[in-house]
């Protein structure tokens, strides 16, 4: 491949100089791989020639690169591909078969079987036939659901072995009415029992007696930080400790007697202060208006204020009407007297009928109040 005799070649110039290199062993390696290319692509081979390492010239090559062979540089040793590493097959989970303890016999026609037992996603345990019952459950929530709230009645179906266990529940619900009379929503069965009775007879009636309405006055003011249900159990105590709501003698009640009705009942002393200074107002209204009732019902003109809530949630805590009657109370002394709880003493005298209109009370104490009135 190298000769001895070194030969001279006119490969560069420098500064407008030609420089001679020697063709010799020190000739760069790419020069002589090109040169050995190139004389291998001057012979001829033959066409039976089968040796894919050797290079022959071939006419998808573009001419410039036949004609000027210097340029064409083809690789010196041409190297096969190297094979693309086969990933580890994986079985599909479509081959993966159930086992069950009674496996179904194979049919050997072609024609695929009618039978749900045979097939396999209706098979007990497969997650198709657990699928499958979860839809059916829900669907058949979401008809008693629909139901209940009186959108649409659900249609009866003749019963079938695949809602068996439904059957006799729509058989039931077709016969109630879809839509039924229901008492205020804050009214749960959960309820205290004496809190129903509470909205079932007096809540929302209009009160007409001046100690009936001290009481409920008092009753009010006593439930804020607690619930009407602790109140009303504790009703007769405070019956007992103010001696029948009496006004005149509750005005007259020493601070040792104070003291000892806070033990004795376990009332908050500010709060048996605050009734007895309300008693002693109470009896200058009775001396200007004549009773608390009249001082009372003068603020709404002698009729009750109805209102036509649906939702419990769109009942206000305070009405302008209800910080009217605060701001007058208060100028006259009265404690325990907020806009909030003059609203609560309102709902619960019968001054504003705000049982919501799908409860019965709601047209009942309407009802009541025209009775009295005729």
């Amino acid at each position: 491949m190298c000769s001895s005799k070194s030969k001279l070649k006119h490969s560069s110039s420098m500064n407008g100089r030609a420089v001679l290199h020697p063709n010799s062993n020190r000739t760069p390696l790419l020069e002589r791989r090109n040169s050995f290319d190139i004389a291998l692509l001057n012979t001829t081979s033959s066409p039976t020639n089968t040796n894919p390492n050797t290079i022959t010239p071939d006419s998808t090559l573009p001419p410039q690169l036949l004609n000027n062979k210097n340029r064409y540089t083809p690789p010196a040793s041409p190297t096969k591909p190297k094979p693309k590493p086969k990933s580890p097959t994986v079985p599909p989970l479509l081959n993966i078969k159930r086992i069950y303890p009674n496996p179904p016999p194979k049919s050997n026609s072609k024609t695929p079987s009618t039978d749900p037992q045979s097939s396999s996603d209706l098979a007990p345990g497969s997650i198709a036939a657990a699928r499958r019952e979860q839809v059916a459950i829900f669907h058949e929530q979401r008809k008693l659901r629909i139901a209940h709230y009186g959108r649409t009645a659900p249609k009866s179906s003749p019963p079938n072995n695949n809602n068996d266990r439904y059957s006799c529940n729509l058989t039931a619900n077709n016969s109630a009415p879809v839509q039924q009379e229901k008492r205020c929503s804050f009214i749960t069965p959960n309820s205290d029992p004496i809190y129903v009775a509470y909205h079932d007879q007096e809540w929302g009636v209009p009160v007409h007696d001046d100690k009936l309405l001290f009481e409920l006055l008092v009753l009010t003011g006593a439930q804020v930080g607690s619930d009407w249900s602790s109140v009303l159990r504790k009703r007769q105590d405070y019956r007992d400790a103010f001696s029948g709501f009496d006004a005149e003698i509750v005005s007259k009640y020493s601070e040792k007697k104070m003291s000892w009705m806070s033990g004795e009942y376990g009332m908050e002393l500010s709060l048996i202060r605050g009734v007895v200074d309300n008693s002693k107002r109470i009896l200058e209204i009775k001396k200007e208006f004549g009773s608390f009732d009249k001082y009372l019902w003068g603020f709404v003109n002698e009729k009750p204020m109805v209102t036509q809530y649906k939702w419990l949630h769109k009942i206000p805590a305070k009405t302008s009407k209800s910080e009217t009657i605060s701001k007058d109370m208060v100028r006259r002394g009265f404690r325990l007297v907020g806009p909030t709880v003059i609203h609560s003493f309102m709902q619960a005298a019968g001054l504003t009928n705000d049982h919501l209109i799908t409860c019965p009370r709601h047209s009942q104490c309407l009802d009541s109040f025209i009775h009295a009135a005729t």
